[in-house]
Protein backbone atom coordinates (compact mmCIF):
# COMPACT_ATOMS: atom_id res chain seq x y z
CA UNK A 1 0.00 0.00 0.00
CA UNK A 2 2.79 2.30 1.01
CA UNK A 3 4.40 2.03 -2.50
CA UNK A 4 1.60 2.47 -4.32
CA UNK A 5 0.92 5.72 -2.79
CA UNK A 6 4.29 6.52 -3.29
CA UNK A 7 4.13 5.53 -6.64
CA UNK A 8 1.09 7.86 -7.43
CA UNK A 9 2.22 10.43 -5.82
CA UNK A 10 5.65 10.47 -7.87
CA UNK A 11 3.44 9.83 -11.08
CA UNK A 12 1.28 13.06 -10.65
CA UNK A 13 4.70 14.97 -9.97
CA UNK A 14 5.92 13.29 -13.10
CA UNK A 15 3.22 14.67 -15.40
CA UNK A 16 3.07 17.91 -14.22
CA UNK A 17 7.05 17.84 -14.81
CA UNK A 18 6.80 16.50 -18.45
CA UNK A 19 3.78 18.76 -19.36
CA UNK A 20 4.94 22.00 -18.16
CA UNK A 21 8.77 21.90 -19.50
CA UNK A 22 8.20 20.78 -23.24
CA UNK A 23 6.27 23.28 -24.73
CA UNK A 24 7.22 26.57 -23.84
CA UNK A 25 11.02 25.79 -24.65
CA UNK A 26 10.40 23.73 -27.62
CA UNK A 27 11.12 26.69 -30.04
CA UNK A 28 14.90 27.10 -28.82
CA UNK A 29 15.90 23.73 -28.12
CA UNK A 30 18.40 21.57 -30.00
CA UNK A 31 17.84 18.36 -31.62
CA UNK A 32 20.18 16.76 -29.24
CA UNK A 33 17.59 18.09 -26.08
CA UNK A 34 14.37 17.21 -27.94
CA UNK A 35 16.11 13.49 -28.48
CA UNK A 36 16.93 13.50 -24.69
CA UNK A 37 13.85 14.91 -24.24
CA UNK A 38 11.66 12.31 -26.63
CA UNK A 39 13.60 9.39 -24.60
CA UNK A 40 12.69 10.37 -21.27
CA UNK A 41 9.39 11.38 -21.75
CA UNK A 42 9.12 7.72 -23.36
CA UNK A 43 10.37 5.84 -20.35
CA UNK A 44 7.74 8.36 -18.38
CA UNK A 45 5.39 7.10 -20.31
CA UNK A 46 6.09 2.81 -19.44
CA UNK A 47 6.46 4.20 -15.69
CA UNK A 48 3.35 5.91 -15.49
CA UNK A 49 1.38 3.15 -17.35
CA UNK A 50 3.09 0.62 -14.51
CA UNK A 51 1.94 2.98 -11.57
CA UNK A 52 -1.65 3.24 -12.84
CA UNK A 53 -1.44 -0.38 -13.01
CA UNK A 54 -0.46 -0.14 -9.63
CA UNK A 55 -2.88 1.81 -8.86
CA UNK A 56 -5.47 0.09 -10.35
CA UNK A 57 -4.28 -3.17 -8.32
CA UNK A 58 -4.89 -1.38 -5.29
CA UNK A 59 -8.34 0.11 -6.21
CA UNK A 60 -9.09 -3.74 -6.82
CA UNK A 61 -7.95 -4.00 -3.21
CA UNK A 62 -9.64 -1.63 -1.78
CA UNK A 63 -12.54 -2.82 -3.38
CA UNK A 64 -12.53 -5.76 -2.44
CA UNK A 65 -11.94 -4.93 1.35
CA UNK A 66 -14.78 -3.17 1.56
CA UNK A 67 -17.14 -5.69 0.00
CA UNK A 68 -15.61 -8.21 2.62
CA UNK A 69 -16.71 -5.11 5.42
CA UNK A 70 -20.51 -4.92 4.09
CA UNK A 71 -20.60 -8.46 4.07
CA UNK A 72 -19.78 -8.49 7.61
CA UNK A 73 -21.86 -5.66 8.28
CA UNK A 74 -24.57 -7.27 6.64
CA UNK A 75 -24.09 -10.66 9.19
CA UNK A 76 -24.14 -8.40 12.09
CA UNK A 77 -27.26 -6.70 10.93
CA UNK A 78 -28.91 -9.91 10.73
CA UNK A 79 -27.81 -10.81 14.05
CA UNK A 80 -29.66 -7.69 15.40
CA UNK A 81 -32.78 -8.22 13.69
CA UNK A 82 -32.20 -12.58 14.96
CA UNK A 83 -31.45 -10.66 18.76
CA UNK A 84 -34.23 -8.35 18.08
CA UNK A 85 -36.79 -11.00 17.65
CA UNK A 86 -35.60 -13.24 20.74
CA UNK A 87 -35.74 -10.33 22.49
CA UNK A 88 -39.51 -9.68 21.45
CA UNK A 89 -40.12 -13.35 22.50
CA UNK A 90 -38.57 -12.77 25.73
CA UNK A 91 -40.63 -9.71 26.35
CA UNK A 92 -43.65 -11.45 25.90
CA UNK A 93 -42.37 -14.53 28.46
CA UNK A 94 -41.94 -11.46 30.69
CA UNK A 95 -45.07 -10.20 30.41
CA UNK A 96 -46.64 -13.56 30.90
CA UNK A 97 -44.98 -14.04 34.28
CA UNK A 98 -45.95 -10.50 35.10
CA UNK A 99 -49.61 -11.82 34.68
CA UNK A 100 -49.24 -15.06 36.81
CA UNK A 101 -47.23 -13.25 39.43
CA UNK A 102 -50.11 -10.57 39.54
CA UNK A 103 -52.66 -13.64 39.50
CA UNK A 104 -51.08 -15.66 42.14
CA UNK A 105 -50.81 -12.25 44.32
CA UNK A 106 -54.52 -12.08 43.83
CA UNK A 107 -54.88 -16.03 44.99
CA UNK A 108 -52.46 -15.67 47.78
CA UNK A 109 -54.52 -12.34 49.09
CA UNK A 110 -58.09 -14.42 48.45
CA UNK A 111 -56.37 -17.47 50.40
CA UNK A 112 -55.31 -15.36 53.04
CA UNK A 113 -58.62 -13.57 53.32
CA UNK A 114 -60.68 -17.13 53.67
CA UNK A 115 -57.86 -18.32 56.14
CA UNK A 116 -58.98 -15.40 58.50
CA UNK A 117 -62.47 -16.60 57.64
CA UNK A 118 -61.81 -19.87 58.96
CA UNK A 119 -59.89 -19.20 61.64
CA UNK A 120 -62.89 -16.37 62.45
CA UNK A 121 -65.22 -19.06 62.42
CA UNK A 122 -63.29 -21.68 64.80
CA UNK A 123 -62.66 -19.68 66.88
CA UNK A 124 -66.64 -18.47 67.54
CA UNK A 125 -67.12 -22.11 67.10
CA UNK A 126 -64.58 -22.64 70.10
CA UNK A 127 -66.30 -19.78 72.47
CA UNK A 128 -69.87 -21.16 71.95
CA UNK A 129 -68.29 -24.87 72.66
CA UNK A 130 -66.47 -23.24 75.97
CA UNK A 131 -70.17 -21.67 77.31
CA UNK A 132 -72.08 -25.14 76.55
CA UNK A 133 -69.44 -26.96 78.37
CA UNK A 134 -69.40 -24.65 80.90
CA UNK A 135 -73.24 -24.37 81.19
CA UNK A 136 -72.57 -28.50 81.01
CA UNK A 137 -70.23 -28.67 83.72
CA UNK A 138 -72.30 -26.12 86.40
CA UNK A 139 -75.65 -27.92 85.77
CA UNK A 140 -73.97 -31.66 85.52
CA UNK A 141 -76.68 -34.08 84.40
CA UNK A 142 -79.59 -31.93 85.80
CA UNK A 143 -80.14 -29.82 83.15
CA UNK A 144 -80.15 -32.42 80.48
CA UNK A 145 -82.66 -34.66 83.30
CA UNK A 146 -85.13 -31.24 83.35
CA UNK A 147 -84.85 -31.97 79.69
CA UNK A 148 -86.02 -35.38 78.96
CA UNK A 149 -88.65 -34.86 82.14
CA UNK A 150 -90.18 -32.31 80.94
CA UNK A 151 -91.45 -33.85 77.87
CA UNK A 152 -94.93 -35.00 77.97
CA UNK A 153 -94.80 -38.40 76.17
CA UNK A 154 -91.96 -40.88 75.99
CA UNK A 155 -91.83 -40.17 72.40
CA UNK A 156 -90.87 -36.39 73.25
CA UNK A 157 -88.45 -37.68 75.21
CA UNK A 158 -86.69 -39.63 72.96
CA UNK A 159 -86.69 -36.96 70.47
CA UNK A 160 -85.46 -34.62 73.05
CA UNK A 161 -82.58 -37.25 73.91
CA UNK A 162 -82.04 -37.41 70.43
CA UNK A 163 -81.68 -33.58 70.24
CA UNK A 164 -79.30 -33.70 72.82
CA UNK A 165 -77.19 -36.29 71.75
CA UNK A 166 -77.10 -34.06 67.99
CA UNK A 167 -76.27 -31.07 69.52
CA UNK A 168 -73.04 -32.41 71.38
CA UNK A 169 -72.20 -34.42 67.96
CA UNK A 170 -72.90 -31.18 66.05
CA UNK A 171 -70.14 -29.49 68.16
CA UNK A 172 -67.53 -32.00 67.94
CA UNK A 173 -68.28 -32.21 63.88
CA UNK A 174 -67.97 -28.45 63.25
CA UNK A 175 -64.56 -28.11 65.30
CA UNK A 176 -63.28 -30.88 63.37
CA UNK A 177 -64.66 -29.38 60.07
CA UNK A 178 -63.22 -25.79 61.08
CA UNK A 179 -59.66 -27.38 62.52
CA UNK A 180 -59.76 -29.05 58.93
CA UNK A 181 -60.91 -26.03 56.87
CA UNK A 182 -58.20 -23.92 58.72
CA UNK A 183 -55.23 -26.31 57.88
CA UNK A 184 -56.28 -26.38 54.43
CA UNK A 185 -56.52 -22.73 53.72
CA UNK A 186 -53.25 -22.50 55.88
CA UNK A 187 -51.25 -25.48 53.42
CA UNK A 188 -52.58 -23.67 50.34
CA UNK A 189 -51.60 -20.28 51.29
CA UNK A 190 -47.89 -22.06 51.96
CA UNK A 191 -48.42 -23.40 48.35
CA UNK A 192 -49.34 -20.26 46.97
CA UNK A 193 -46.55 -18.11 48.48
CA UNK A 194 -43.95 -20.38 47.04
CA UNK A 195 -45.32 -20.12 43.64
CA UNK A 196 -45.58 -16.79 44.17
CA UNK A 197 -41.71 -16.85 45.19
CA UNK A 198 -40.68 -19.19 42.11
CA UNK A 199 -42.76 -16.71 39.81
CA UNK A 200 -40.94 -13.72 41.16
CA UNK A 201 -37.55 -15.58 40.64
CA UNK A 202 -38.78 -16.30 37.05
CA UNK A 203 -39.43 -12.91 36.55
CA UNK A 204 -35.58 -11.60 38.16
CA UNK A 205 -34.34 -14.11 36.04
CA UNK A 206 -36.44 -13.17 32.85
CA UNK A 207 -35.40 -9.53 33.30
CA UNK A 208 -31.89 -10.57 33.79
CA UNK A 209 -32.00 -12.25 30.58
CA UNK A 210 -33.30 -9.24 28.97
CA UNK A 211 -31.17 -6.97 29.92
CA UNK A 212 -28.33 -9.06 28.81
CA UNK A 213 -29.88 -9.44 25.15
CA UNK A 214 -30.13 -5.66 25.36
CA UNK A 215 -26.04 -5.53 25.87
CA UNK A 216 -25.72 -7.81 23.25
CA UNK A 217 -27.68 -5.76 21.13
CA UNK A 218 -26.07 -2.26 21.67
CA UNK A 219 -22.87 -4.26 21.14
CA UNK A 220 -23.87 -5.33 17.92
CA UNK A 221 -24.96 -1.82 16.74
CA UNK A 222 -22.09 -0.44 17.92
CA UNK A 223 -19.89 -2.78 15.97
CA UNK A 224 -22.04 -1.95 12.55
CA UNK A 225 -21.68 2.28 13.34
CA UNK A 226 -17.61 1.15 13.56
CA UNK A 227 -17.87 -0.94 10.62
CA UNK A 228 -20.61 2.15 8.51
CA UNK A 229 -17.13 4.32 9.33
CA UNK A 230 -14.55 2.01 8.11
CA UNK A 231 -16.89 1.07 4.62
CA UNK A 232 -16.94 4.87 4.49
CA UNK A 233 -13.62 5.57 4.70
CA UNK A 234 -12.82 3.18 1.84
CA UNK A 235 -15.24 4.28 -0.15
CA UNK A 236 -13.28 7.52 0.61
CA UNK A 237 -10.06 5.64 -0.68
CA UNK A 238 -11.52 4.48 -3.25
CA UNK A 239 -12.49 7.69 -4.91
CA UNK A 240 -9.12 8.56 -4.19
CA UNK A 241 -7.67 6.00 -5.97
CA UNK A 242 -9.81 6.83 -9.03
CA UNK A 243 -9.22 10.01 -8.87
CA UNK A 244 -5.60 9.28 -9.29
CA UNK A 245 -5.94 6.70 -12.17
CA UNK A 246 -7.90 9.44 -13.48
CA UNK A 247 -5.02 11.71 -13.29
CA UNK A 248 -2.38 9.08 -14.10
CA UNK A 249 -4.51 8.74 -17.40
CA UNK A 250 -4.20 12.39 -18.23
CA UNK A 251 -0.50 11.93 -17.53
CA UNK A 252 0.02 9.47 -19.99
CA UNK A 253 -2.20 11.17 -22.57
CA UNK A 254 -0.10 14.48 -22.24
CA UNK A 255 3.40 12.69 -22.02
CA UNK A 256 2.20 11.04 -25.32
CA UNK A 257 1.27 14.40 -26.45
CA UNK A 258 4.52 16.07 -25.83
CA UNK A 259 6.35 12.85 -27.10
CA UNK A 260 4.16 13.36 -30.24
CA UNK A 261 4.81 17.15 -30.47
CA UNK A 262 9.00 16.72 -29.46
CA UNK A 263 9.50 14.16 -32.92
CA UNK A 264 7.50 17.00 -34.62
CA UNK A 265 9.86 19.64 -33.67
CA UNK A 266 12.88 18.04 -34.11
CA UNK A 267 11.74 17.14 -38.20
CA UNK A 268 11.02 20.60 -38.06
CA UNK A 269 14.81 21.90 -36.80
CA UNK A 270 17.36 22.93 -38.63
CA UNK A 271 20.80 21.53 -38.34
CA UNK A 272 22.18 24.54 -36.70
CA UNK A 273 20.96 24.48 -32.82
CA UNK A 274 19.84 27.02 -31.01
CA UNK A 275 20.16 25.61 -27.17
CA UNK A 276 18.73 27.89 -24.42
CA UNK A 277 20.46 28.07 -21.51
CA UNK A 278 19.42 25.80 -18.45
CA UNK A 279 19.86 26.05 -15.12
CA UNK A 280 22.90 24.45 -12.96
CA UNK A 281 22.68 23.09 -9.21
CA UNK A 282 25.76 24.37 -8.26
CA UNK A 283 25.11 22.72 -4.83
CA UNK A 284 24.35 24.31 -1.27
CA UNK A 285 22.21 24.74 1.58
CA UNK A 286 18.47 25.57 -0.06
CA UNK A 287 17.05 28.84 1.19
CA UNK A 288 14.26 28.32 3.96
CA UNK A 289 10.75 28.53 1.67
CA UNK A 290 8.67 29.85 4.39
CA UNK A 291 10.53 32.44 6.34
CA UNK A 292 10.00 33.15 10.45
CA UNK A 293 7.86 29.60 10.45
CA UNK A 294 9.96 26.67 10.74
CA UNK A 295 7.19 24.61 12.79
CA UNK A 296 6.61 21.36 10.94
CA UNK A 297 3.33 20.05 10.92
CA UNK A 298 3.46 16.36 8.97
CA UNK A 299 7.17 15.68 7.89
CA UNK A 300 8.48 13.04 5.36
CA UNK A 301 8.21 9.70 5.18
CA UNK A 302 5.65 7.43 5.83
CA UNK A 303 2.07 8.36 7.77
CA UNK A 304 -1.25 8.48 8.47
CA UNK A 305 -3.41 10.02 6.01
CA UNK A 306 -5.02 13.26 8.15
CA UNK A 307 -7.95 12.78 6.13
CA UNK A 308 -8.74 9.41 4.59
CA UNK A 309 -7.24 7.61 7.79
CA UNK A 310 -5.38 5.11 6.08
CA UNK A 311 -1.76 4.93 5.87
CA UNK A 312 0.46 7.07 2.67
CA UNK A 313 4.09 7.91 1.55
CA UNK A 314 4.30 11.83 2.77
CA UNK A 315 6.72 13.35 -0.41
CA UNK A 316 7.55 16.66 1.32
CA UNK A 317 7.48 18.28 4.89
CA UNK A 318 4.82 20.69 5.23
CA UNK A 319 5.44 24.05 7.20
CA UNK A 320 2.48 25.12 9.06
CA UNK A 321 2.20 28.85 8.28
CA UNK A 322 -0.69 31.34 8.37
CA UNK A 323 -2.71 32.17 5.02
CA UNK A 324 -0.64 35.19 3.03
CA UNK A 325 2.70 34.17 4.67
CA UNK A 326 5.23 35.09 1.64
CA UNK A 327 6.71 31.49 0.19
CA UNK A 328 10.49 31.98 -0.98
CA UNK A 329 12.27 30.17 -4.21
CA UNK A 330 14.81 27.77 -2.09
CA UNK A 331 17.43 28.09 -5.09
CA UNK A 332 18.17 29.78 -8.49
CA UNK A 333 16.05 27.71 -11.62
CA UNK A 334 12.99 28.34 -14.12
CA UNK A 335 9.50 28.08 -12.96
CA UNK A 336 8.30 25.03 -15.24
CA UNK A 337 4.88 24.47 -13.69
CA UNK A 338 2.80 27.34 -11.87
CA UNK A 339 -0.96 26.23 -12.11
CA UNK A 340 -3.65 24.16 -9.90
CA UNK A 341 -4.74 20.59 -9.23
CA UNK A 342 -7.06 19.20 -7.12
CA UNK A 343 -4.50 17.24 -5.07
CA UNK A 344 -2.19 20.09 -5.05
CA UNK A 345 -4.18 22.98 -5.11
CA UNK A 346 -2.18 26.32 -6.55
CA UNK A 347 1.47 25.15 -6.90
CA UNK A 348 4.64 25.50 -8.48
CA UNK A 349 7.49 23.48 -10.01
CA UNK A 350 10.87 24.74 -10.16
CA UNK A 351 13.88 22.98 -12.30
CA UNK A 352 17.12 23.85 -10.51
CA UNK A 353 19.19 22.06 -13.09
CA UNK A 354 21.14 18.41 -12.99
CA UNK A 355 17.59 16.75 -12.35
CA UNK A 356 16.81 18.73 -9.27
CA UNK A 357 13.35 20.22 -8.98
CA UNK A 358 11.31 21.68 -5.71
CA UNK A 359 7.85 21.88 -5.51
CA UNK A 360 5.77 24.17 -3.29
CA UNK A 361 1.82 22.97 -2.94
CA UNK A 362 -1.86 24.25 -1.84
CA UNK A 363 -0.70 28.16 -2.06
CA UNK A 364 -3.24 30.80 -1.86
CA UNK A 365 -1.67 33.18 -4.85
CA UNK A 366 0.80 32.15 -7.01
CA UNK A 367 3.53 35.23 -8.07
CA UNK A 368 5.17 33.85 -10.68
CA UNK A 369 4.12 32.20 -14.16
CA UNK A 370 5.84 28.88 -16.55
CA UNK A 371 9.14 30.05 -17.62
CA UNK A 372 10.22 32.60 -15.09
CA UNK A 373 13.94 32.92 -13.68
CA UNK A 374 13.74 32.89 -10.19
CA UNK A 375 16.74 33.58 -7.72
CA UNK A 376 17.10 32.47 -4.46
CA UNK A 377 14.87 33.69 -1.70
CA UNK A 378 12.74 35.00 -4.57
CA UNK A 379 8.99 35.60 -3.25
CA UNK A 380 6.86 32.89 -5.70
CA UNK A 381 3.56 32.65 -4.12
CA UNK A 382 1.77 32.72 -0.89
CA UNK A 383 0.89 30.04 2.13
CA UNK A 384 -2.91 28.82 1.58
CA UNK A 385 -5.14 25.81 2.40
CA UNK A 386 -6.11 25.44 -1.85
CA UNK A 387 -6.27 21.44 -2.94
CA UNK A 388 -7.03 18.31 -0.68
CA UNK A 389 -5.61 20.27 2.43
CA UNK A 390 -6.97 20.24 6.02
CA UNK A 391 -5.50 23.66 6.96
CA UNK A 392 -2.70 26.25 5.86
CA UNK A 393 0.51 25.41 5.50
CA UNK A 394 3.64 24.82 2.75
CA UNK A 395 3.87 21.35 1.82
CA UNK A 396 7.63 21.55 0.24
CA UNK A 397 9.03 18.75 -1.96
CA UNK A 398 12.23 18.31 -3.63
CA UNK A 399 12.47 15.47 -6.90
CA UNK A 400 16.06 13.98 -8.09
CA UNK A 401 16.29 12.30 -11.27
CA UNK A 402 12.52 11.38 -11.29
CA UNK A 403 12.35 10.61 -7.58
CA UNK A 404 11.20 12.32 -4.52
CA UNK A 405 14.14 12.28 -1.96
CA UNK A 406 14.00 13.72 1.70
CA UNK A 407 14.24 17.46 1.61
CA UNK A 408 16.01 17.61 4.97
CA UNK A 409 18.57 16.98 2.21
CA UNK A 410 18.96 20.37 1.07
CA UNK A 411 17.55 22.38 3.91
Amino acid sequence: MRRKWRQAAAALMTAVLCMSAVLPVMATQTIDSLNEKIDEDTNAIGQAKEERDALENGLDAMQEKKEQLEKTKDKLTNAVIELDNQMTDVSNHLLEVELLLEQKEAEVQKTSEDLKKAKEDVDAQYENMKIRIKFMYEHGSTSYLQILLGAGSFSEMLNKADYIEQLSEYDRDMLVYFQETKQQVAKLEEELKEQREVLKQTKSDVEAEQSEMAGLIEKKRNEITDYETDIDNKEKAIAEYEQMIKEQDATIKALEASVAAAKAERERLSVSENDVERPTYGGGQFCWPAPSYTRISDDYGNRIHPILGVQQFHNGVDMAAPTGTSILAAADGVVIAAAYSATMGNYIMIDHGGGLYTIYMHASALYVSTGSNVTKGDKIGAVGSTGRSTGPHLHFSVRLNGSYVSPWNYL
